[in-house]
């Protein structure tokens, strides 16, 4: 069975490209490699062939200036905290990790990499079917 992403990670992914088309896409990805398939991780397909994780390169202008990203990263940690469809599992960005066991704050991540080059956003199975819409401001959604 070949993988795919989740139908809300193509949605997120396409409003990324959408929003910041000459973005660098260099620390892109969403399907794990081999380090991730010897560990639970959302990048591995599950029992279905569904990733359940993307990864966004931190650099959305393309020149590196401004660094828009942990305005961004915190939008979307917002916009996850008051969804109603409770999508979005998890955010790691800069050594920060945001889920709704902590109500969606900040605090320190302790994993092996930090994040500091790309944010990592991970959905849940209700990501599964279901590519609506994320109305994040910086994604061209309102508040």
């Amino acid at each position: 069975m070949k993988p795919v992403l989740c139908k809300a990670g193509q949605q997120l992914r396409e409003q990324f490209d959408d929003t910041y088309p000459d973005r660098d896409r260099t620390s892109d990805g969403w399907i794990g490699d081999t380090r991730h398939s010897a560990r639970p991780s959302d990048h591995n397909p599950d029992a279905e062939g569904i990733c359940h994780a993307i990864d966004i390169d931190r650099d959305l202008s393309g020149k590196a200036k401004p660094d828009l990203m942990p305005d961004l990263a915190n939008q979307i940690r917002l916009y996850a905290k008051r969804d109603k469809s409770k999508r979005i599992s998890y955010l790691i960005f800069a050594g920060k990790i945001a889920s709704p066991r902590m109500g969606w704050r900040w605090r320190k991540y302790s994993g092996i990499n930090p994040h500091n080059t790309h944010l990592h956003c991970s959905f849940n199975s209700k990501s599964d079917h279901d590519g609506s819409f994320f109305s994040i401001p910086m994604l061209g959604g309102t508040a």
